[in-house]
């Protein structure tokens, strides 16, 4: 199980004609191959009237796909996936929707259509990095609330969520070797009062 990885923040898209065909690369941020699937279906849906709507996508410990939609073999899919590994992004998918404009471009044309669509779409990009976690619950009195945001945020700690029941609730992404450090500075900080659990194993944060 890879340990991190280079994924995007969010949504970008970027659009190019080329001989009067259009060109419309979307780049989405997926969490599974489930997710992919399902973020095409939509894009597709939007997009009935496009010729084609060629995808790539890469999961984190997960599969690689491409798809070239009808298009001659190898001028769509596998280069936008090049793409991708030559970034080293994962939990990504792009789609890009081609509307015909009536002129062949030819294969070396259709590469190079499919990867500057894709390219001027990811220098929209925002990078994150996602490391593999676990997440914590700390349950402490309210008086310790601040106490606790105060100190995640000054040792890089990512507060993933706070619920407000008869105590706080805080749900803490902390990095495996992290876990007994993290531990002791938050008894110490709450005199012992923190009730610590971790609640998810394996996660990005």
């Amino acid at each position: 199980m890879l340990e991190k990885f280079l994924t995007i923040e969010a949504p970008v898209s970027a659009e190019i004609v080329e001989k009067k065909s259009k060109f419309i690369a979307q780049i989405f941020p997926v969490e599974s191959e489930e997710q992919a699937i399902e973020q095409l279906e939509k894009v597709r849906k939007e997009n009935r009237d496009a010729r084609h709507n060629v995808f790539s996508y890469r999961i984190a410990n997960g599969p690689e796909r491409a798809s070239d939609d009808g298009e001659p073999s190898g001028t769509a899919g596998v280069p936008i996936l090049d793409i991708l590994r030559g970034k080293d992004l994962q939990n990504i998918l792009v789609v890009v929707t081609r509307y015909f404009g009536g002129i062949l471009l030819g294969t070396g044309g259709l590469v190079k259509a499919y990867t500057d669509s894709t390219k001027d779409a990811l220098q929209k990009i925002t990078v994150v990095e996602k490391i593999l976690q676990s997440q914590v619950e700390v349950e402490v009195p309210y008086t310790y609330n601040d106490k606790i945001v105060y100190y995640c945020k000054n040792n890089d700690y990512k507060i993933l969520e706070t619920k407000y029941e008869e105590n706080a609730k805080i749900y803490i992404a902390v990095k495996n070797e992290m876990s007994q450090k993290f531990e002791k500075d938050i008894l110490e900080l709450t005199n012992r009062e923190a009730k610590i659990k971790v609640v998810l194993e394996d996660i990005y944060a």
